[in-house]
């Protein structure tokens, strides 16, 4: 089945952290930010909306917020409107289901904003939310929430290659290098080796600093095909094609080996496959840092470097602009923090900012072409990565 090509062609984005500002401020304010990136777009060309939010349900009280999305940016939709929810990738679905609809032929100009809200008064509805991203009646009655599944995937990866907590820490150190020259991330100060082995400790051996943050967050992103991709700016972002996996197991002890995080593995491969490209083409990959263990077992996985020598990756340099591949250079999550809905988009944003050339010096990559972007849902158990370039897709054929 041949498709249409798909590009970013505008972005809008919020500061990101613990804001004063409502659910419905962020949703204002990052639409406002890509109207403005796209000063002539008339409302009236927008045909579908996809909102990607995890559980507005519980941390503002609201469903059914598509609408309510369309309303507020005064937004008529007339082909397709949906709220994409796959917990902390809600977001990157909202956008992989915004370019099939493009590309398919059912939208022509798509709006896609991902929004979350997770600070409020009481802490513990972030923490009870938290809970039900597993199988709450099984981890979430024995207390695994992400940190302490987490934990258990380092103490697993430690065991089996001998990867340390200095290792670890290195991951927050570069990721928060690269925060710090980002104006709209959480955390925008860099920190030492020592700072992130010496913060309070959450679930061993997982410190304060190896964790990303609850969130608050909106990004909104313009897409549209090729042939009207001129309309909107002389720059389009090129989405190559996106890929899922999921193993047949959702509850922890239904996982197997914590630290084979075979579903990425095989996402990666398909992914590789369908572009026909390998890990040496990508020039930036945004992945999925939740914690710092996270970014060192995706290096491996992503086949940036052999299974168990992710610690030695980092070590090494390898993922600093300049190195093997430039990972995370807007700060990740670990320095945008993660709020849930947003997360995906911001990471796309981030790449069209790279492409662009809008970023400062310090945190460019310099020639990029090709990128992707890499997002797990609850314990890792499903993976998503879409892939994006400053060139137009090869004949691209789903349906294998």
């Amino acid at each position: 089945m041949s498709m249409r090509n798909v590009a970013i062609v505008g972005v809008g984005i919020t500061r990101f952290g613990v804001r004063e500002a409502s659910w419905k401020d962020l949703v204002l304010e990052a639409g406002k930010s890509l109207f403005d990136d796209v000063p002539n777009l008339d409302k009236k060309d927008i045909d579908s909306l996809f909102v990607g939010a995890a559980q507005p349900e519980r941390w503002i009280y609201q469903t059914h917020v598509a609408p309510l999305v369309a309303e507020l940016l005064g937004i008529e939709v007339k082909r397709v409107i949906a709220r994409t929810e796959s917990a902390c990738a809600s977001g990157q679905l909202a956008i992989r289901y915004a370019w099939l609809s493009i590309a398919t032929g059912l939208s022509d100009v798509a709006l896609v904003v991902g929004v979350e809200k997770m600070n409020s008064k009481f802490l513990n509805i972030s923490q009870s939310s938290m809970i039900n991203v597993g199988n709450r009646e099984f981890d979430g009655a024995n207390g695994f929430t992400a940190p302490p599944f987490f934990a258990m995937v380092a103490q697993r990866h430690m065991h089996l290659y001998g990867t340390t907590e200095e290792q670890m820490a290195m991951v927050r150190v570069k990721n928060q290098e690269y925060g710090s020259q980002n104006p709209y991330a959480q955390f925008q100060k860099k920190v030492t080796v020592e700072q992130v082995l010496n913060s309070r400790m959450v679930a061993p051996p997982l410190k304060l600093f190896d964790c990303s943050a609850i969130t608050d967050g909106a990004v909104a992103l313009l897409l549209t095909s090729e042939e009207r991709a001129r309309e909107f700016t002389d720059t389009p972002v090129w989405i190559l094609g996106g890929v899922q996996h999921v193993d047949a197991a959702h509850t922890t002890n239904q996982m197997g080996e914590l630290a084979d995080w075979v579903a990425l593995r095989k996402a990666a491969k398909d992914l590789y496959d369908m572009l026909k490209i390998t890990p040496d083409d990508i020039d930036i990959a945004e992945v999925h840092d939740c914690f710092t263990i996270s970014e060192i077992i995706e290096y491996e996985e992503l086949g940036f470097c052999k299974k168990g020598e992710g610690g030695k990756f980092i070590e090494e340099g390898e993922s600093y602009i300049g190195g093997k591949v430039a990972v995370n250079p807007g700060g990740g999550l670990l320095a945008n923090g993660h709020p849930l809905g947003a997360t995906g988009t911001r990471q796309a944003w981030e790449i069209v900012m790279q492409f662009r050339g809008e970023v400062p010096k310090g945190r460019y990559v310099d020639g990029a072409e090709l990128a992707i972007a890499h997002n797990l849902s609850g314990m890792a158990q499903l993976h998503h990565i879409m892939a994006y370039s400053v060139n137009k897709p090869r004949d691209i054929k789903f349906g294998r």
